[in-house]
């Protein structure tokens, strides 16, 4: 994603500079020579960053209040709660699973902690999750079901309560930053529930078509 960003950057650079050339060697007509190129583009990066830059100063109140209030529901147990209340789906979910694995512990916080808005909280108890799946992934170079199932279900995860978000347009100035939290709910439970379906028959059908993979066979010289 750097690359891209660093490509973008310069070949927009390039584009304004290129323009600013061709103006001044004439190769470029009247109607079309645009001589101000790279002062617009110099204004529109120090536009771009100061907007940034108010942007990320209205955000801390904001987010602090949050992630204090997201803080004490976690001290008070709130998102253990949830974590219990999820953790039947999941055995269901991922049935290959033991019942006292830790993965089903981390992906339970995990969506839990997505559920709440908690985006910050949620990616190391993601990383921890796939951590402990790929322990008991009998074939590491090949993803499993379940960490196929688990990366569809923290991309497309249930939020009803979109804090982060809310925090933003908060920020931004929107007239009633909370209301999205229907379309956001009614929008990630749909996603979320076409994610399981489409895994569960992905799997389904990768199991009947194919055949168990297999780690590679060594080379001539013992190594794969």
């Amino acid at each position: 994603m750097n690359k891209v960003f660093v490509a973008l950057v310069l070949i927009g650079c390039g584009y304004a500079l290129s323009k600013d050339a061709a103006c001044l060697v004439g190769l470029l007509d009247g109607a079309t020579c645009d001589k101000g190129a790279g002062a617009t583009l110099t204004n529109a990066l120090f536009d771009a960053a100061q907007t940034a830059a108010e942007l990320a100063l209205k955000l801390v109140g904001v987010m602090t209040l949050w992630l204090g209030l997201m803080r004490v529901a976690e001290k008070a147990g709130l998102i253990e709660l949830l974590g219990r209340a999820v953790e039947p789906v999941m055995h269901r979910l991922f049935p290959e699973i033991p019942r006292d694995h830790p993965a089903i512990t981390a992906m339970t916080l995990n969506l839990s902690a997505n559920a709440l808005g908690i985006g910050n909280a949620a990616t190391p108890l993601g990383i921890k999750a796939m951590q402990e799946l790929q322990k008991l992934n009998a074939v590491p170079h090949v993803a499993t079901d379940a960490m196929c199932l688990f990366l569809a279900m923290h991309a497309t995860s249930f939020t009803p309560l979109p804090t982060q978000t809310m925090a933003l347009r908060q920020a931004a100035g929107a007239a009633d930053p909370s209301d999205i939290v229907g379309p956001v709910a009614l929008a990630t439970a749909l996603t979320s529930v076409a994610a399981v379906i489409l895994s569960k028959i992905m799997a389904r059908m990768a199991r009947g078509s194919s055949p168990a993979a297999t780690p590679p066979s060594p080379g001539p010289g013992g190594t794969p």
